[in-house]
């Protein structure tokens, strides 16, 4: 291959700097830590390109994600932020999970790609809607006003650092779900949601404190995919995966009762 024929790395990695061949540690699996962050994170900093001079304008932002996986933010017309995607949706996210000591030492994500608006009469909007407002409550007192908008994240990679001697270079493949054939799942979700938190919140808190080992609280499902379930308390969020991928209402009922029924013999 000639220097004319060699492959852009894509955005955010590291070729030359991260060690492509180095052993990873046993404990440690990028990809299912990369969705985890994503499906659990309430709150990043966005990165975009100010329109004046190109310099990076980092913001904080509220996030939620699509069913793919794909990150949503909703943003006012009148925001630094927004002007700035206006002429160039290029942006990344840093999505991290803090918690007592260095920082550094907790895992965060860089999620890079292009925004583009969500349009009112967009087919998935009041359904991205949902799903934003499931996981950012609060929104609801300013998502209506007419400045607002979602914007969706059109992934194109990631890079993973999960501490020290564990960062991970990764595609959008890596860290998006495939939900083409999860139409009926998709469709069913707010249903599924509803009646989660209706009727089985007990569950919901059993998800969190046996499975995933959060503290207790009132823990509800925020959202389902065929990857797994999104657990809400408040504004921190959880991320379940599934033992195994559902793509209809019958094999979700079936993995719930599978995971509850394992929550309740811990």
């Amino acid at each position: 291959m000639s220097e004319n024929d060699a492959v852009t790395p894509l955005p955010g990695a590291m070729p030359g700097r991260t060690p492509e061949n180095a052993p990873q540690p046993a404990d440690f699996a990028p990809k299912d830590l990369a969705k985890a962050l994503m499906r659990a994170t309430r709150t990043a900093t966005l990165a975009t390109l100010d329109r004046h001079t190109g310099h990076p304008f980092a913001s904080l932002v509220n996030v939620a994600t699509d069913a793919a996986g794909s990150p949503l933010i909703l943003v006012s017309k009148l925001a630094t932020h927004t002007a700035n995607l206006e002429i160039d949706g290029r942006a990344s996210l840093l999505m991290a999970s803090l918690g007592k000591g260095d920082a550094l030492t907790h895992p965060r994500l860089t999620v890079l790609g292009t925004f583009g608006i969500v349009a009112p009469d967009d087919i998935d909007e009041p359904r991205l809607r949902r799903r934003y407002l499931a996981r950012q409550p609060k929104a609801k007192l300013y998502a209506g006003f007419a400045d607002f908008a979602l914007w969706r994240m059109a992934v194109v990679s990631a890079h993973l650092n999960g501490g020290f001697a564990r960062a991970a270079d990764l595609t959008a493949a890596d860290v998006l779900t495939d939900v083409s054939d999860a139409a009926e799942l998709i469709e069913a979700e707010d249903g599924a949601v509803a009646h989660m938190n209706a009727d089985h919140s007990e569950v919901c808190r059993l998800y969190a404190t046996k499975l995933l080992g959060a503290a207790e609280g009132e823990w509800r499902c925020a959202g389902v995919n065929a990857d797994g379930i999104e657990l809400q308390n408040g504004p921190n969020g959880l991320w379940l995966p599934f033992p195994q991928r559902v793509t209809g209402p019958g094999a979700l009922r079936a993995v719930l009762k599978q995971l509850a029924d394992t929550a309740r013999d811990l």
